[in-house]
Order: structure tokens, then C-alpha cells, then sequence
């Protein structure tokens, strides 16, 4: 049983902007973290031309950051309960901000890589830790409007990601790439030093040394093994034998913390229904996260022959639809509770997904954005109310390893959409004979996207109809 530990103090009594700007810095942290993590893809051409190298070769600087953001993503909990989530949260600023102008000063792609493994273990420790300082200091009340304001950067980094990459490398340089992050950071650590108040663990619990090499092993194969099945490559022989690594040590890893008093990730929040259920089916939900960018790319790119930076321009459009959705998420949710929102709105953003199979280079611009405006809208939604009921039922003590978890789930889940799309590419070119990518296979991949999206509404019906009624906003004006 995992020991109790200390709660984070409330916002300072009569500063009601403490709670107000909380959500806003949480999101710029994340914000910062999600742009960064797609926008070098756009550029790798023109940094592969300024290091003398090929694009293959530089292909290493994205698995090397996504390698250490799954590798430190279960120790987030830890080190916020150990030193207090304010201090990791501005640690975690700081040092994001400082690899990205090593990134940008890179004089050659060992220092580029080492740069980039230092900005993924800052990422991993400043989102689920900033998002910590919100579960904790942010009235269950006012969550879900906190959490609508929240997910728009997990939304919107992968789709503008591409444009300003392409906007950056075709009329500045690379290094701004990387720049950007600086004044962004600035500002970030300024915000938390005026509206967080510090915390001061009164237990300081020890780390769990086997678990974390357990788990980094286990994410580290995992992810590496999803990526290189997305990308082709590794062998089938070496992709097969580094995905049962990751599988045989998350095994290992699920025994060990059974008998562990505070295991990296706690695997006993699974007996919470809310948080099993969100975990569940907002990952397969994600899956769209990680698929429909990867598919888009490669449908109006090599099937339309757009340039990356006109179809960056049209997928920019979701970004518009999840902007659109923070005005009303609040009140759909109140109005209809998160079950039927959740299970209604999973049919509706697979229908979005599938939709996106019929576009054809002679389908209208207007009619494509459209399209993704509308999808934006409802994946915007569901994550918003996935995210919010994930900790509804949680209290303060437990919120540092339920974020931690769900982090981890969260990093699996959109490379688990990746790499399911391009499985499904491959088995169609299989199936049909083909040397090379075709419109077909393309639809196939959006279609079987669609499908695990709606198989996540199973997942949602699992839940109560009383689910999260604590996160309407009635009980507490009720009370009051």
C-alpha cells in the first residue's frame, strides 16, 4: 500500500489570479513541450544540409527526444513529491529553455543529439508536473473549464507544429526552430514565481531504483519499437526482439510494484473506475492524435503532391475547431455529463477521422478544412472531458502519481497510433500487391483509425451516468 504524502498548499486565500492563471501557465508549459516535439520534422531536410548529413541520419535528434521524454515520464510523480511540485516545475522550465539554445548552437549532430536528450527529460518532467500544480490548487469546480484551456496545446502543437517549421526553415534558419522556446520560458518561470505558491513535501519518499529501470527499459523499447515499425526502420528480427524487451520488463515491472510501498507508477489507481476507464478509452481515442497527422502528411503531400508547408496550412485548420471548442465544452458537459459526452462524441470524432478517407486531390480546399475544423472541434471536446474525469475521483495526495500514469499512458498511446497506421499501410500495399504507397492504402489507415476511436465509446460506457457530477460546477454552487 503506497505510504500517504502530503498535499500542495491551496492557492493563497483572497488572490483569486493564483487559480485563474494556473491553467494558463500550465498550457504555455505544455504548449512549449508539444511544438517543440513536431516542429523539427518540417526542418530535418535544411538541418540535414547544415550539418552535412543526411535526412536519415538526422532522423536521430526526434527518436532521441522522444526516447528520454518516455524514459523520465514515471519519475515526474516521484521528483514532485520528493522536492515539491513548484521547485521541478521551474527546474524542469529552466532546463527546457537552456537545451533548446544548446539545440540552436549545435555545431554538430552529437551535440544536437545530447541537446535533444536533455529537452525530452525536461518535457517529461514539466508537463505531468505542471499539470500536478493544477489538479492540486484548482477547486474541482472550476476543473473542467481549467482542462478545456489545458488541452488546446496537446491539440494544437502536432498541427501547427508543421507550418511554423516550414515557415521557420524556408524564410529564417533552423536555429529558430529551437529560439522560439527562449522568451516563452522567460515568461513561464516569471509566472510561476508571482501566482504558485511553493510547496514543501513533509514526506520526502525514497526513489523506487528497480522500478524506474524496470519501467525505462520497458518505455524506452516500447516506444523505440513503435517508431521504427512507423518509420521501417529496423528488421523485423530487431523490432521484434526490442518490442518483447519492453513488453517482458513492463511484466516484470507490473510484479515488482505489487510489492513496492511508493512504485513509480502506481499501478493500485486502477481500482479507481474513473481514472481505469479514462486511461483506457481516452488512449484509444488518442490514437488519432498520433495517426491522422502522420496520414494526412503523407495523403496531401505524396498522394496530392502539396508541399509540407500548403498542407501544413490546411491542417491548421483543427487547431481553429479545438480553439472553438473552449467556449462551449463547459456547458456541454453540464448539460448532457460526461458519459453521454464521452461516448456520443467518441462516435462523432471517429466519424471525423473516417471522413478524412474520401478527400481526393480534386476535393475542395474549403470542403477539407472544413472537415478539420469540425474534427478539431470534437477531439477538443473529448479530450477535455477525458482529461478532466481522469482525476475526478482522486484526492490531492494521490494526483502526483495518477499524473504521472496517465503520462506515461498518454506517450504510448499516440505512438500507438502511429505506429497502427503505418501497419495498416503496409498491409494494405501487402494485400493488394503494391510496391509503393497508393490513395487506398492511405483510406485504409484512416478507416481502421476510425474504428479503435469508436471502439473507445465501449470503454466510456462502463462508466456510471453520475460520473464526475462533482466536476459540473452544480454541487459546488449548490453548497454555497
Amino acid at each position: 500500500m503506497s505510504a500517504s504524502l502530503p498535499e500542495t498548499p491551496p492557492a493563497p486565500a483572497g488572490d483569486p489570479r493564483a487559480v485563474r492563471m494556473i491553467p494558463l501557465i500550465v498550457s504555455c508549459a505544455l504548449f512549449m513541450q508539444m511544438l517543440d516535439s513536431t516542429v523539427v520534422a518540417t526542418a530535418l531536410p535544411v538541418m540535414a544540409h547544415g550539418f552535412g548529413t543526411t535526412v536519415v541520419r538526422m532522423n536521430v535528434t526526434i527518436t532521441a527526444y522522444l526516447l528520454a521524454v518516455a524514459v523520465f515520464v514515471p519519475i515526474s510523480g516521484w521528483a514532485a513529491d520528493r522536492f515539491g511540485s513548484r521547485s521541478v516545475f521551474i527546474a524542469a522550465i529552466a532546463l527546457f529553455t537552456l537545451s533548446s539554445v544548446a539545440c540552436a548552437g549545435a555545431q554538430d549532430l552529437t551535440q544536437l543529439v545530447a541537446a535533444r536528450v536533455a529537452q525530452g527529460a525536461a518535457g517529461a518532467l514539466m508537463v505531468p508536473v505542471g499539470r500536478i500544480i493544477l489538479l492540486r490548487m484548482v477547486p474541482k469546480a472550476e476543473l473542467l473549464k481549467a482542462m478545456a484551456l489545458l488541452s488546446l496545446p496537446a491539440l494544437m502543437g502536432p498541427v501547427i507544429g508543421p507550418p511554423v517549421g516550414g515557415f521557420l526553415a524556408t524564410y529564417a534558419t533552423w536555429h529558430w526552430i529551437f529560439l522560439i522556446n527562449v522568451p516563452v520560458g522567460l515568461l513561464g518561470i516569471a509566472l510561476v514565481l508571482k501566482f504558485i505558491p511553493r510547496d514543501v513535501p513533509a514526506i520526502r519518499p525514497r526513489l523506487d531504483w528497480l522500478g524506474f529501470i524496470l519501467s525505462a527499459v520497458s518505455m524506452a523499447a516500447l516506444v523505440s519499437s513503435l517508431e521504427a515499425l512507423g518509420h521501417g526502420s529496423l528488421p523485423p528480427p530487431q523490432l521484434a526482439g526490442l518490442f518483447a524487451l519492453g513488453l517482458v520488463c513492463g511484466l516484470l515491472y507490473i510484479r515488482h510494484a505489487r510489492h513496492t510501498t511508493y512504485p513509480i507508477i502506481d499501478l493500485g489507481l486502477l481500482r479507481t473506475q474513473t481514472f481505469a476507464v479514462s486511461v483506457l478509452g481516452g488512449n484509444l481515442c488518442r490514437f488519432a492524435i498520433g495517426a491522422s497527422p502522420f496520414l494526412l502528411a503523407i495523403m496531401l503531400q505524396v498522394g496530392f503532391g502539396l508541399s509540407p508547408f500548403a498542407a501544413g496550412l490546411i491542417t491548421f485548420t483543427s487547431a481553429a475547431g479545438a480553439m472553438a471548442m473552449k467556449l462551449v465544452a463547459t456547458p456541454i458537459v453540464r448539460i448532457f455529463g460526461f458519459r453521454r459526452v464521452l461516448i456520443g462524441n467518441a462516435l462523432l470524432t471517429a466519424v471525423s477521422v473516417g471522413a478524412c478517407g474520401f478527400f481526393r486531390a480534386d476535393t475542395p480546399v474549403w470542403l477539407m478544412m472544413g472537415i478539420l475544423l469540425i474534427g478539431g472541434f470534437f477531439r477538443s471536446l473529448q479530450f477535455t472531458a477525458v482529461n478532466t474525469l481522469t482525476y475526478a475521483d482522486l484526492d490531492s495526495a494521490r494526483m502526483s502519481r495518477a499524473s504521472s500514469f496517465a503520462a506515461t499512458a498518454q506517450q504510448l498511446g499516440i505512438s500507438l497510433g502511429v505506429a497502427c497506421a503505418a501497419v495498416t499501410l503496409n498491409l494494405s500495399m501487402a494485400w493488394r500487391g503494391g510496391a509503393e504507397l497508393a490513395l487506398i492504402d492511405v483510406i485504409w489507415g484512416f478507416a481502421v483509425t476510425a474504428l479503435i476511436v469508436a471502439a473507445s465509446a465501449l470503454s466510456f460506457a462502463r462508466l456510471p451516468a453520475h460520473a464526475g457530477r462533482d466536476l459540473h460546477g452544480r454541487t459546488a454552487r449548490s453548497a454555497a
